[in-house]
């Protein structure tokens, strides 16, 4: 810290495979909205006194990965790109009370629809950004809580404003957790306008994961494992999302799936019904792939404005993060030789590339899974009610 400025005290260690894994759909679809042309980037202000506060910055969605944790003691990467920030829109942070103590109908005000070990009475709407874009802030030593390795937010904001001392976010950056900063809604102004966003095919192709899903995890050194962890999460999480809006469609009926899409959901599908009594076909669709003829079609989220892409007709659509749709759909992407139906594993060795399924198969991550069901109306239906409670009772189902 310098000058009452919170840097990034733990940098990307490979920006290159880390820094460009790119914005993908938050955990609600509200979009996040882009300028109109002539718009630019926008700064962050105290509140209080209208001190500056963050670098010149351009939204992006919330990254679906954004309240995952992952083992014990790992350090993760920044979950912002630098010059970008999101709006977290679910409640999260304190105070947290329990499910039995909040009640089902208190619950759902606060849109959670299945019960949950606890439940945020924080406020929505934070602003999430990387450390390194936050400016004019100090941190408050008695508020900086965490459980092992660094903060972790669990107090509450941290941070005040170098100018007027108003408790303006928190820094969070403790082991395990993504590396960011949330500043509190009410108590920061945007100055600004967001700029205008670039088209689909344009978004899309900068949004692409240029990584594929699974692989072996390297033994050594430790910093190289950190990175694995954390790419392998980002895919898990998109897969969990839109595995959580796959059963919130279609629960209890078994899927066809098209091309890669049976890499990333057959085995959990299968999973969690093993029986059905039909069959739905399931296929990428957006910019460049057009519109195919089948039941369910997964769909790619706008990285920037937060807007799902929609079919002409009223085929139901599942969203999928930006840079996930994009790596499977685009050119580039995985080469599949069987177009329809569970694809053998013999068959996947033998025609997805070696990177895609070289040491195992990625797989939805079970806890973003939950946390979205909980939050969808459509988990009060007794079908999707019992997926959730079966998941959430039952450790390594998928």
């Amino acid at each position: 810290m310098a000058n009452g400025t919170v840097q990034a005290v733990r940098p990307v260690s490979d920006p290159d495979r880390i820094g460009r894994i790119g914005p993908t759909e938050g955990r609600g679809l509200s979009p996040a909205g882009c300028g109109t042309s002539g718009g630019s980037l926008v700064v962050f202000v105290c509140a209080g006194c209208g001190a500056t506060l963050s670098a010149p910055v351009e939204r992006v969605v919330l990254p679906d990965h954004a309240h995952r944790q992952w083992g014990n003691g790992v350090l993760m990467p920044v979950l912002m790109e630098p010059g970008t920030y999101a709006v977290d829109p679910a409640r999260w942070g304190p105070p947290w009370r329990p499910w039995d103590e909040v009640g089902e109908a208190g619950a759902a005000a606060l849109g959670v629809f299945a019960p949950v070990y606890r439940v945020s009475l924080g406020a929505a709407g934070a602003v999430v950004l990387a450390p390194g874009d936050v400016r004019g802030t100090v941190l408050v030593p008695e508020r900086c809580v965490g459980y092992c390795c660094g903060l972790d937010g669990s107090s509450g904001p941290n941070l005040a404003c170098t100018r007027c001392g108003r408790m303006v976010g928190a820094r969070i950056d403790d082991c395990s957790l993504w590396q960011s900063v949330r500043l509190e809604a009410d108590a920061v102004r945007r100055v600004g306008g967001d700029s205008e966003c670039p088209g689909w095919e344009e978004a899309l192709a900068a949004a692409r994961w240029e990584k594929a899903p699974g692989g072996p995890w390297p033994e050594r050194p430790l910093e190289l494992w950190n990175r694995a962890v954390a790419y392998e999460g980002v895919w898990e999480a998109a897969a969990g999302v839109a595995l959580a809006r796959l059963v919130a469609v279609a629960a209890g009926v078994r899927m066809v799936w098209e091309g890669p899409l049976s890499v990333l959901f057959s085995a959990a599908w299968e999973a969690l019904f093993p029986v059905g009594a039909s069959r739905l076909r399931v296929a990428l669709a957006g910019p460049g792939v057009g519109e195919p003829d089948a039941d369910v079609l997964v769909v790619p989220v706008h990285p920037r404005s937060g807007a799902v892409w929609r079919p002409s007709g009223s085929v139901p659509v599942v969203p999928l993060a930006a840079g996930a749709w994009a790596h499977l759909a685009l050119p580039g992407g995985p080469e599949l030789a069987v177009v329809s139906g569970r694809v053998p594993e013999e068959v996947l060795r033998g025609e997805v590339s070696v990177e895609m399924l070289s040491c195992r198969r990625s797989r939805p991550d079970r806890e973003v899974f939950l946390d979205v069901l909980a939050r969808l109306p459509q988990v009060r239906e007794p079908g999707v009610r019992a997926v959730y409670d079966r998941v959430r009772g039952e450790w390594g189902l998928f």
